[in-house]
């Protein structure tokens, strides 16, 4: 179960995978992920961990809530 908080990028590939998103696709200077009409940035890999504010507003603009975030 992942919880809100600094998260690497793979697992946040993989658990948006899980909630529908297909991807992540090469764009112009980030990757995306694609729901639907939803349109998804992807920060680009680094060595760090993907912090609480970004995981916050990424989920945001998914349209996932933290209570369905929690529960994979």
């Amino acid at each position: 179960m992942p919880w809100l908080g600094p998260i690497k990028r793979e697992e946040l590939v993989r658990y948006l995978r899980v909630l529908g998103f297909e991807g992540p696709y090469s764009g112009k200077k980030h990757q995306f992920m694609l729901k639907g009409v939803v349109r998804l940035r992807i920060p680009n890999p680094h060595q760090r961990d993907i912090g609480k504010e970004l995981l916050s507003r990424i989920l945001k603009q998914a349209g996932i809530d933290k209570e369905t975030w929690e529960k994979l």
